[in-house]
């Protein structure tokens, strides 16, 4: 018998009676993970008297893989076929509330959730059965659902698993594993590779009506006219609806929609104002607008002694950029709302549409259907709450709403621009004697919740104002995201300048703080290694006392071959390494680039990631996640920055927004997963993208021995850093 407590036999599962008494028994303190906010069995796992077993989880599936690793935990535990699990996300009729799908921790909550719940449901049905054979537990034998042949769904035959959670669970051993730690193919990628409705801007329901928007042509633009008469006699149109500055077209088919919306902006008479700052001067104005200044990371006399090295970074106000527009659809029908969105939150979203439209929280479904991209809060509630109020203006028939691509690009709410300060100094040993770190940034959450975080609220005859800007406290942090290094520093002194004012629309994208404090502090490393005189990799072990950390910060470089790399004229190579937030996963990425100094272009050859996210689910799904964040990372770096005059958005399509094109991506891109069987689960989705991009910067400066410090790194830029 081994430590868990259960005994593997030719792939079958032996389960200890002396883990029923310590199941069964009160325990005090936190359950794991989301069963915390939910603690009953069944709101997770249900088992049907035909054998069925439905897995809920309140977390969406974004393109992450998050499904399929979800249903490998509970087959693990619930010793099935992965085939068997029909597996229900973020649906505010069904699954739990875990808030929002963000921040990289949906298997820290809803997978540590589903990984106990099935293991007590698994504990619960052996007691059963052996209640009903009149044996020791220890002589079951649970082989696909089944123990000692009585399928799951025999055994649930008039038994209620209306359970509350324990604290301990009966978690199979590592060593035991059948389904967890494998690869196993996503089961939502066959959908879309065969053009079924997976994703929302695919859905069609019967009697269903098209709507485009008229959004207002820039931020604080008020509607002075709108002539209507033309557009209401063009074919198909069923319907303007407007209420105060809120416009929407509604026809029997879109391109009706798309022709007469187009129409009705002709007839649109709008008051602007110039309430824009300068782009060019965006970091000048963020460090003198208001801010609350909090010192979040001090120890030891930080700032006494001689001088110190100095720099500063920037990044610019960046764009989800989502493939597909934002699109939502909506029925009003018997005082009931019913919405389908991709919001990242379908509860928060129930929540800020019953202060739209007044209506009762419980009389609006919100049901989540994947988005063509997201990573973060986009424009996907906006739409939804825009399907929600014209659809209460056309009981009965389902309204789709689909934005176009200058809406998504004009008034999605972007990644904040930010603005940092790294001062440092070395000793003689070479190892940094003082470290500080300054960072300004406004915030970056303002999801729904509240209706005044919806742009439609804005609109509106009487609008709903958005609250007080907030920062996301630390140890997670928003704008100071992994501004406190890992490193360990004799003095050091971080400061977060939150900026209370937002010149632009900003919410939550991918990493939020982490990629902009993760490239300036690791861009700044390399410069400190450089005063040393020290190997960048080896200068970043001296400062590291975490093994994990080391681990991977070894591993990245030893499968990159940095010891051994040759350099060349114009060609260089980089290292960039963090732990997201300090307390999740662990990455460190190693490239190498060649620049073309005439053309400014940059062309990346091998990029080596290594990665430690705690217990590994599936494999194949960590790695797609890392590289995905790598190519992601490389386009923000290289090209992304959302452009604007004093009065407009003007990046309001793919040629005033770049992004990344195939000839740009790395020629190669390897992942190297450390597993810790049996350890936390501690998230993927944004680890990569900060020490992509300083491994991007380091590996600049490397070619070219000039440095980079405001992203992205467009041609021109390059051109004018090397005098080109």
């Amino acid at each position: 018998m081994n430590r868990r407590g259960f005994i593997a036999r030719g792939g079958a599962l032996v389960v200890s009676f002396s883990l029923l008494p310590r199941l069964a028994a009160a325990q005090a303190g936190k359950l794991p993970g989301s069963l915390n906010n939910e603690p009953m069995l069944d709101a997770w796992i249900r088992v049907g008297a035909d054998g069925r077993i439905t897995v809920f989880t309140g977390k969406a599936e974004l393109g992450q893989g998050i499904k399929t690793a979800l249903i490998q935990v509970a087959a693990e535990e619930l010793v099935v076929e992965p085939a068997r699990i029909e597996l229900v996300t973020a649906d505010t009729a069904r699954t739990p509330d875990e808030q929002y799908t963000a921040g990289s921790q949906s298997m820290q909550e809803s997978g540590t959730a589903i990984m106990n719940a099935a293991a007590q449901t698994r504990a619960l049905l052996a007691d059963l059965a052996a209640k009903r054979l009149g044996v020791p537990v220890e002589r079951l034998t649970i082989r696909d659902g089944a123990m000692n042949g009585i399928s799951y769904g025999e055994l649930v035959a008039g038994q209620s698993l209306h359970v509350r959670a324990q604290a301990k669970s009966p978690l199979r051993d590592p060593m035991t594993r059948t389904v967890m730690g494998k690869p196993l193919p996503r089961v939502d990628i066959p959908a879309k590779l065969t053009g079924q409705t997976i994703y929302v801007q695919d859905l069609r329901l019967p009697g269903m009506v098209h709507a485009r928007m008229l959004l207002p042509p820039s931020y604080g633009a008020r509607l002075r006219a709108l002539d209507t008469a033309a557009t209401a006699k063009m074919p198909g149109v069923l319907k303007v609806v407007r209420d105060g500055g809120f416009v929407a077209l509604v026809a029997e088919r879109e391109f009706q929609a798309i022709s007469a919306v187009r129409a009705l902006a002709q007839g649109a008479q709008w008051d602007e104002r110039a309430n824009l700052p300068e782009s060019k001067e965006i970091y000048q104005k963020i460090r003198t607008l208001p801010s609350q200044n909090t010192v979040i990371h001090e120890n030891g006399k930080s700032g006494a002694g001689p001088a110190m090295l100095e720099a500063e970074y920037r990044r610019p106000y960046q764009m989800h950029g989502s493939i597909g527009p934002s699109c939502a659809l909506a029925l009003y029908r018997d005082e009931a709302l019913t919405v389908w969105t991709h919001s990242q939150g379908v509860y928060p979203l129930r929540g800020a549409l019953a202060e739209l439209t007044g209506m009762p929280r419980d009389r609006i479904h919100c049901i989540h259907m994947e988005g063509a991209g997201c990573y973060g809060h986009n424009a996907a509630d906006d739409a939804a709450a825009d399907a929600a109020l014209v659809a209460r203006a056309l009981p009965g028939r389902p309204v789709r709403v689909q934005w176009m691509r200058e809406d998504e690009h004009g008034w999605e709410p972007y990644g904040p621009a930010m603005l940092s300060k790294a001062r440092g100094r070395v000793d003689a040993s070479g190892k940094v004697e003082d470290f500080q770190y300054e960072v300004w940034s406004n915030t970056h959450s303002t999801r729904p919740g509240p209706a005044g975080y919806l742009a439609p609220g804005w609109h509106v005859e009487k609008p709903f104002t958005p609250p007080p800007p907030r920062a996301i406290p630390q140890p997670a942090g928003g704008g100071d995201r992994n501004a406190i290094p890992l490193y360990k520093f004799a003095n050091a002194r971080v400061v977060h300048h939150f900026v209370t004012e937002m010149p632009l629309r900003v919410s939550a994208l991918r990493g939020l703080g982490a990629y902009m404090n993760i490239f300036s502090i690791e861009s700044f490393m390399d410069e400190l290694a450089a005063a040393a005189r020290a190997d960048p990799v080896e200068f970043r072990l001296r400062h590291l006392e975490d093994p994990r950390a080391q681990a991977v910060v070894r591993t990245a470089a030893e499968r990159f071959g940095w010891a051994t790399w040759k350099k060349s004229p114009g060609r260089g190579r980089g290292f960039g390494f963090a732990r997201y937030k300090n307390l999740a996963a662990y990455t460190a990425v190693a490239c190498e680039l060649e620049v073309d100094r005439d053309s400014g272009r940059l062309r990346i050859g091998r990029v080596v990631a290594a990665n430690d996210s705690g217990d590994i689910v599936n494999p194949d799904g960590i790695a797609n996640q890392i590289e995905g964040g790598i190519v992601q990372s490389t386009s923000w770096t290289l090209h992304e920055a959302v452009g604007f005059d004093h009065s407009h958005i003007t990046s309001r399509d793919w040629g005033g927004y770049p992004i990344l094109r195939f000839p740009d991506l790395p020629q190669s891109v390897e992942v190297h997963l450390v597993n810790r069987p049996g350890q936390p689960f501690l998230g993927t989705g944004e680890a990569a993208q900060g020490p992509t991009a300083a491994a991007l910067a380091n590996a600049f400066a490397d070619a070219t021995g000039t440095r980079l410090r405001e992203l992205p790194f467009t041609a021109a830029r390059v051109r004018q850093a090397l005098g080109a």
